[in-house]
């Protein structure tokens, strides 16, 4: 089945809004060609009070030229937005609408995010506002290390319970995603909007609670904020429970343009213990697994999140796992975060890069591909996009090169086709039927 409708999206190198589709398994532009975003989390700081992280304008630049992403994945919260039941802050909102416009003249596209962890703030974390849930739960919470563990807690669970079973709580949820709509409905680098952060299903039965109770929650917000921002794309997150590998129980969705957005982390990676390498493969065939889901959702995948710790050992043997696993299906990745600090963020605490890490993040990949792309690799200084050309689709192909990958400049094989080089990007034309591109050294 094919999903077709219209949204607005940034054009690369381009600030206009462009009418595309979504079919295919792909996002696809006003021009036909399929579209593979590759981006950061904007960011692990926004979480919390203030809400809003140090970035600049300038940032935003950084994102796109220096490292080539073409994408963000925004994080808000419910407590930003509203953190008095009824009242939103639109002095925030307003904050957030100008770092849109910085992202439009940056070339990034953006997907708006919900955020939550642990429920909310009365617990110490991030996400619905203290308001929504009796305060004696967050009285007698007592938190635990790690972190995730916190969501067994029974006073989190009654939390997440009260909003997952309260009609009238989920509603005020869909009145503040309808807000957000509004005040950002205009903004061209806005494509689309993420629920809910890595829902969690409480004292649900965990086998059914995609279906019962996610599934209905995700009908209501989609519908609502479509009617104020109808060109927005829904990028729909499986329960939490998809990051221990259980695979999701989703239902089709009632609605078109849907893009899958589960997240790609290794346990052993994020209990602390560094990533092994043996696990290349179990990384490789859950990606695999993730992009058979999205198929049978009748959507395209978008892996929301994927990261890891830069001092932890095997970071560039991780990275490369995912950056390969995304590339045999040609999925979209967002890595997390763009943060200044010690833990998975692409710069250190005093703003500078980490260097193995950003160097392993950091690769080329297909931006707009006309016809349909099969995968992409990199691969000892070779990248390798395979595709199908569509000769209908004029519009050349655009493959982001950054520039600290090949300082020296690079060589393209393509069969014939016709190569132009620009910073930062290969723009290829000429290309039809079984095609195989190759850039090297």
């Amino acid at each position: 089945m094919k999903w077709s409708a219209l949204l607005v999206v940034a054009a690369c190198g381009d600030n206009s809004a462009a009418p595309t589709q979504v079919h295919d398994g792909f996002l696809h532009d006003a021009d036909g060609r399929a579209m593979i975003m590759r981006g950061v989390n904007l960011s692990g700081a926004q979480k919390v009070a203030p809400y809003l992280d140090d970035k600049t304008a300038a940032d935003y630049t950084r994102a796109r030229a220096d490292w080539g992403f073409n994408a963000i994945r925004f994080i808000m919260t419910w407590s930003a937005v509203e953190p008095q039941q009824g009242h939103y802050d639109e002095a925030y909102l307003a904050a957030v609408a100008q770092r849109m416009e910085w992202a439009k003249d940056a070339g990034l596209s953006v997907i708006v995010e919900m955020h939550e962890d642990i429920y909310g703030e009365g617990f110490g974390f991030d996400g619905a506002p203290r308001w929504t849930c009796d305060a004696s739960h967050y009285a007698t919470f007592t938190p635990k290390d790690p972190w995730f563990l916190n969501a067994t807690d029974p006073n989190v669970i009654a939390c997440v319970d009260g909003f997952m079973n309260d009609a009238d709580l989920q509603h005020q949820f869909t009145a503040m995603w309808t807000h957000v709509a509004q005040e950002l409905a205009g903004q061209p680098a806005v494509i689309g909007f993420d629920v809910l952060n890595e829902p969690n299903w409480g004292s649900y039965p965990i086998f059914s609670f995609e279906k019962d109770k996610l599934a209905p929650l995700y009908d209501e917000v989609v519908v609502a904020v479509r009617a104020i921002a109808p060109h927005w794309v829904a990028f729909l997150e499986p329960g939490r429970s998809r990051n221990g590998g259980i695979a999701t129980s989703l239902p089709i969705a009632s609605f078109p343009d849907v893009m899958y957005a589960p997240h790609s982390y290794d346990t052993t990676a994020e209990s602390g213990g560094g990533f092994d390498p043996s696990h290349r493969q179990m990384i490789l065939d859950n990606v695999a697994d993730l992009a058979r889901e999205a198929g049978d959702l009748h959507a395209g995948l978008w892996i929301g999140e994927y990261g890891g710790v830069a001092t932890a050992p095997g970071i560039v043997e991780y990275m490369t796992a995912q950056y390969d696993a995304a590339g045999a299906v040609a999925g979209s990745t967002m890595y997390w975060s763009f943060d200044k600090s010690d833990g998975y963020s692409l710069l250190d605490v005093d703003g500078n890069e980490k260097p193995d890490l950003v160097n392993t993040v950091v690769r080329p990949y297909p931006e707009r591909v006309a016809g349909t792309p099969v995968s992409y690799a990199y691969d000892a200084g070779t990248f390798t996009l395979v595709m199908k050309g569509d000769p209908a689709v004029t519009a050349p192909t655009l493959i982001s090169v950054p520039d600290r990958v090949y300082p020296n400049g690079y060589q393209v094989e393509c069969g014939g086709c016709v190569a132009t080089k620009q910073p930062g990007e290969l723009s290829i034309a000429g290309l039809a039927g079984d095609v195989t591109i190759t850039l090297h050294p």
